[in-house]
C-alpha cells in the first residue's frame, strides 16, 4: 500500500475514534476503558509475536519497542480504570467525636 493510503486510514480512524468517544456518556466509560484494555492487550500479544520471529536488527528493535509501549498503555489502562472505579465506590462517613463530647459536657452540667 501506497504511504499517502496508510496516512488516510490513520486520520480516518482517529476521528472516528474520537467522534465515537466523546458520544459516550460518562456512565459508560469505565465499561469503555475496560474493553479497550483488552484490545490492547491483544496488541500487546501482537507485538511479541512479532518480536520474536523477527531476525532483522532493525524490526526486531522497533518491535521491542512496539512491546514496551503495549506494555505500557496496558498498565496505564488498568490504573486509569482503577481510578475510575473508585469514584463510584461508597465512601464511609467517618466517625465524628461530636456526639461523644456533647454527650460528656451534659454529663458534667
Amino acid at each position: 500500500m501506497e504511504a499517502v493510503v496508510l496516512l488516510t486510514y490513520t486520520v480516518l480512524a482517529i476521528f472516528v475514534g474520537f467522534e465515537v468517544v466523546s458520544k459516550v456518556t460518562s456512565k459508560l466509560h469505565t465499561p469503555l476503558m475496560s474493553g479497550a484494555n483488552a484490545i490492547h492487550g491483544i496488541i500487546l500479544v501482537g507485538a511479541i509475536i512479532v518480536a520474536s520471529e523477527t531476525t532483522d536488527p532493525w524490526l526486531l528493535t522497533v518491535a521491542i519497542i512496539a512491546v514496551v509501549l503495549a506494555t505500557a498503555n496496558v498498565v496505564g489502562g488498568f490504573v486509569v480504570t482503577d481510578r475510575m472505579l473508585e469514584m463510584f465506590r461508597s465512601k464511609k462517613p467517618a466517625k465524628s467525636s461530636a456526639p461523644a463530647e456533647s454527650a460528656t459536657a451534659e454529663v458534667a452540667k
